[in-house]
């Protein structure tokens, strides 16, 4: 098994936080030896110039946390955000024209990644996995694989539960193995931490990275 510091991205999204918990953000990565750090588009920038040569990913979000911006404002955002320094972007899938069953869903996310993939970069899709059944759930993992989607991830983080083992697994049992998971939201400690592990994510979205190496 990788070193459990190979899967963290150490995630700070809240809407209170300042330069000062961008800069901790990154130092605790560098310090800890965090596969990345994940950040709002606004501090994308600055998350950069103090990441420097250190080899730290930097991992931002478009579209979030909601997902249902208009696809031109999605591209405008990655296009920003590849230009202000970020490695790989998480788009959040439009749950609404998923749940209405619009073909635009997937229109979506394929424009997005293939802009995404155009500029060398990897994509994450967020399909929000609390607000789905467990069909929807593998509906929407799959609908990421057609889309060229390198990584599915399951939350945000902001809606009322996170990442869970079992919809890890029903993620795994639908997707080739050429498509990563990254598992989000709730992943505490160091036991969440190798729970989703072991049922298959590949990346871990956490504000508790350093907690769950040291733990």
């Amino acid at each position: 098994m990788k070193s459990i510091e190979s899967y963290i991205e150490h995630t700070n999204l809240k809407p209170t936080l300042t330069s000062a918990d961008i800069d901790k953000l990154v130092k605790e990565a560098k310090d800890n030896n965090l596969f990345g750090v994940c950040v709002p588009p606004f501090w994308v920038e600055r998350a950069k110039r103090e990441i420097g040569d250190s080899g730290v990913t930097l991992v931002t979000v478009i579209g979030f946390p909601l997902g249902y911006n208009r696809t031109e404002t999605k591209l405008a955002e990655i296009e920003q955000a590849v230009k202000d320094g970020a490695d790989e972007l998480d788009i959040v899938l439009n749950i609404s024209a998923f749940k209405d069953n619009m073909e635009w869903a997937k229109i979506d996310l394929a424009k997005c990644n293939n802009l995404i993939h155009k500029h060398g970069k990897l994509s994450k899709v967020i399909i929000e996995t609390a607000y789905l059944t467990d069909e929807e759930i593998k509906k929407a993992a799959k609908m990421c694989v057609d889309t060229g989607t390198d990584i599915v991830k399951t939350s945000t983080g902001f809606a009322p539960a996170g990442a869970k083992v079992e919809h890890v697994k029903l993620i795994k049992s639908v997707i080739p193995s050429t498509v990563g998971i990254k598992a989000s939201g709730g992943v505490k400690n160091r036991a969440d931490a190798e729970a989703m592990i072991a049922a298959g994510a590949d990346r871990l979205g956490t504000s508790s990275g350093v907690e769950i190496v040291n733990g």
